[in-house]
């Protein structure tokens, strides 16, 4: 009797779980899709949704994302477009920094392993050749999904006259004063001292005379930051990063999320959440054609999406060579530092045997076939089988990202300490 009453008690929890899940939509898919997705499921089995779900990875995959970033020469821009995307000017493929402006076109800067994602370093619009009315039709205005307008001091009338002309086509922008310590320097040389809480001080001051300045310019509460490219844990630059990711819509914030440089342990972990949403829909298309029986793992698997995904995961936690590489050289490290802090066989050939012999599908054997269905699943629930394809795959890219994960913030915590 007592275990009839535990079973009701964990399948009553269960329920609950379930309840709470789905009343949580997925970000990725709208209120429409996920209709669908649990109709043809419940009709046809997982071959059914596969098509569905294959459509919205390559969605993800394919997402476009570009930010325009303007202002006058010699405010930063090249210097905060190489910082989104983790570089230095000494980089491969980072934007020129201390040159003169000469172009009068677009240039856009691909982020290193995503590349439909896009800065774009645009021409102040101070230049004779543009008038405001032109400036945005040149500019190829419709192609952005923000602006950011970046200063190195006041904000000019062509500033506001910008972001007018944004506001009035529905677009989003922000203000970004960059160049921050610089003005903190010249506050200590002319003996303003007082240390930690003077700098505080002195930050509040010209918080309040840029808001003085763009409220009189017609922009009464604007989106605006202090920041300074090089020092990008500080001052206001990771409440801008969390300001442009949310003025996205779902996908395309998963790609902005992503694509940030591991700046701290909230952004790592956010990667994390955004990398585990694409779990369960990997590990539905995991099972079927080109699955072949896995030793080891007692299920059949698409070892393919298997690898493929571990090194998709590692690309977007910073851990790849050539971002580690990048890392190391800007700390004063090497690459064999990082990868020894990181302490993870993660970080070399992800091969089958690897997978196995590491046991990443292990924990499935203290994971429910309700609990793992209801976690990765919500709006299907507990239809899998304990040694399903699917159950398996969900296991061994959970762990993986786990790992991953914990690795990432390792390494940040040494890189932290050599700053």
């Amino acid at each position: 009797m007592r275990d009839k009453d535990r079973q009701r008690r964990r399948m009553g929890n269960a329920s609950s779980r379930q309840q709470a899940a789905q009343s949580e939509t997925p970000t990725f898919f709208t209120q429409e899709e996920l209709s669908k997705l649990k109709s043809d499921f419940e009709t046809g089995g997982g071959e059914n949704v596969k098509p569905l779900i294959r459509n919205k990875m390559k969605e993800l995959d394919n997402a476009e994302l570009n930010i325009a970033v303007t202002g006058e020469t010699g405010t930063g821009k090249s210097t905060f477009i190489n910082a989104m995307r983790g570089l230095c000017s000494e980089d491969e493929g980072a934007a020129a920094v201390g040159t003169t402006e000469t172009t009068m076109e677009p240039t856009g800067y691909p982020h290193p392993n995503l590349p439909n994602f896009r800065y774009w370093d645009l021409p102040g619009i101070g230049s004779t050749r543009f008038t405001t009315g032109s400036y945005l039709k040149e500019m190829k205005f419709e192609k952005y999904n923000f602006f950011i307008i970046v200063s190195a001091g006041r904000f000019t009338e062509n500033d506001a006259k910008l972001a007018k002309e944004i506001k009035r086509l529905g677009k989003k922008f922000y203000f970004v004063r960059s160049k921050i310590d610089n003005d903190l320097h010249s506050m200590r040389l002319k003996g303003g001292g007082g240390g930690e809480s003077g700098e505080v001080e002195e930050l509040e001051k010209i918080r309040s005379y840029c808001f003085s300045k763009l409220g009189k310019a017609g922009f009464p509460d604007p989106n605006m930051f202090l920041i300074r490219s090089y020092k990008e844990n500080m001052y206001d630059f990771p409440r801008l990063m969390e300001a442009l990711a949310d003025s996205l819509p779902s996908i395309k914030e998963s790609v902005f999320i992503l694509a940030l440089p591991n700046l701290s342990v909230e952004i790592i972990r956010k990667k994390g959440e955004v990398l585990k949403e694409r779990i369960w829909m990997l590990a539905i298309i995991s099972g079927g054609v080109g699955a072949i029986p896995v030793p080891g793992l007692s299920a059949a698997c698409d070892m393919g999406i298997l690898i493929g995904a571990i090194i998709n995961f590692r690309e977007c936690l910073c851990l790849d060579d050539a971002a580690l590489r990048r890392l190391a050289e800007r700390k004063g490290k090497s690459m064999e530092e990082l990868k020894a802090a990181a302490g993870s066989p993660l970080l070399g050939d992800i091969t089958q045997h690897l997978i196995v012999r590491r046991r990443l599908g292990a924990a499935l054997v203290a994971v429910s076939t309700v609990e793992a269905g209801l976690y990765f699943v919500p709006f299907i629930g507990s239809l899998f089988g304990a040694g399903s394809s699917f159950l398996i795959t969900c296991s061994i890219l959970s762990n993986a990202l786990k790992l991953l994960i914990e690795s990432s913030e390792k390494v940040l915590a040494v890189t932290k300490r050599a700053h």
